[in-house]
């Protein structure tokens, strides 16, 4: 049989075996199959040039059960309808393993940010609110930052919701700029997240974060944090990637040299000869491997050759279903996404929270109970795989779609 390299089924089949090992009856898995809602937008907008393109934009609100959905918007040319459908039902996931009352969302749109000027990104920001402003807001679905969209598009998409709205409403979006109520600690909480579940697998394997082999792949927002984590931690950082190779040096490499040079889209690698490729890069002998690029890195085609005690997913999706059972199999930790990069949507429930009071948190305190909430997850997570003799993925589906499951059956949904 060929291998699942589809995001959205590959989420459902999981989302059907957690339900079944839970006892849940088949009205459950046909309600959380797919989302509650997807709205499909087209938005026009004014180009400098005078021209007028017209956008395609998608929000998906997979299940508000529990309470107001969540999740963030990307801005990619590869955008589309079913991975826009699929990350709504892992951010459900997500929140139901970190006890978040929410379920998940998520936006994208159709589109190149690299190629567009600050005023066209502006008008598109505000374009995409107006156009999904009837089923959004701090109590229906709370939108925040992805894949090529930071705190100043989330700065103008508040201000477009708060006109429509006509008062000044902070706790519509999340991961905006401080000033207009962000929160301390937003930007690196999801690497702080998967330090965490670092540390805490690293004790399960009782393997010691200083002199650790660390391999990140991916040099982004989540992957170049991490590093730095990691190497101030006193780990050896041995390889790095972005998307245009990858860099090794059994040594450790100069992770703050490696910040200081990278461009604002995380490059480094062009700098440097002898570059190895990504796939290379996962192969590395390592302690600890933190897939933090794309989906579909580790596969039935290379799991075999992979060399790590721990797995540590910070991307979405980086290792197939196929490969997580090889992975078991062979005794490797493997923490899973849905657990591991859950820290960016805790840190945005604190500021929805903080918002909502009016009253704002240290950095320290957002830390503090931010890692609280992350262990108590992983713990959560590896106590059911040990219980119910199951992979860590399937373990942390459990958790993370029971939940919603609840919430549905005691409003009478199923």
């Amino acid at each position: 049989m060929a291998e699942n390299l589809n995001l959205f089924t590959s989420t459902q089949e999981v989302i059907r075996e957690a339900l079944t090992k839970m006892g849940y009856d088949e009205s459950v898995y046909e309600l959380m199959k797919e989302p509650l809602r997807l709205l499909t937008v087209r938005m026009p907008v004014r180009m400098d040039d005078g021209t007028t393109r017209v956008f395609t934009g998608y929000r998906a609100q997979h299940n508000d059960s529990v309470g107001p959905t969540k999740g963030g918007v990307r801005f990619h040319p590869d955008v589309d309808e079913e991975e826009v459908k699929a990350l709504s039902m892992w951010m459900t996931l997500k929140c139901g393993i970190v006890d978040l009352p929410y379920g998940g969302g998520k936006g994208g749109i159709i589109c190149d940010p690299r190629t567009m000027s600050m005023g066209e990104l502006e008008r598109l920001s505000r374009a995409y609110v107006r156009a999904i402003s009837q089923i959004v807001g701090p109590t229906k679905d709370i939108p925040a930052p992805d894949v090529y969209t930071n705190s100043q598009i989330m700065a103008w998409m508040m201000d477009e919701y708060s006109r429509i709205d006509e008062f000044n409403s902070p706790g519509f979006i999340t991961g905006k700029p401080i000033v207009l109520g962000g929160s301390q600690g937003r930007e690196k909480a999801t690497a702080q997240g998967v330090t965490i579940c670092i540390e805490q697998a690293a004790k399960k394997r009782g393997i010691s974060i200083q002199g650790a082999r660390v391999v990140v792949q991916g040099f982004g927002n989540a992957g170049s944090f991490l590093a730095k984590f990691m190497h101030d931690a006193g780990a050896k950082v041995i390889a790095i990637s972005d998307a245009h190779g990858a860099i090794h040096d059994p040594n450790g490499l100069d992770i703050d040299y490696l910040l200081d040079r990278r461009d604002s889209f995380g490059t480094v690698t062009t700098l440097f000869e002898n570059t190895l490729t990504n796939s290379e890069l996962l192969e590395i002998e390592c302690d600890i491997l933190v897939p933090a690029a794309v989906s579909n890195q580790i596969t039935a085609q290379n799991v075999d050759r992979i060399n790590a005690s721990i797995i540590v997913e910070a991307a979405n999706g980086p290792t197939t279903l196929e490969a997580t059972k090889r992975l078991n199999e062979r005794d490797i930790l493997l923490v899973p996404d849905v657990l591991a990069s859950a820290g960016g949507v805790t840190v945005s429930y604190f500021e929805w929270v903080q918002n909502n009071q009016g009253y704002y948190w240290t950095e320290e305190e957002v830390n503090e109970k931010l890692e609280k909430k992350i262990v108590s997850a992983f713990n959560q997570v590896y106590d059911l795989a040990h219980s119910r003799k199951v992979n860590m993925r399937l373990a942390a589906y459990m958790v993370g779609a029971r939940k919603s499951a609840e919430a549905s059956k005691f409003r009478g949904w199923v």
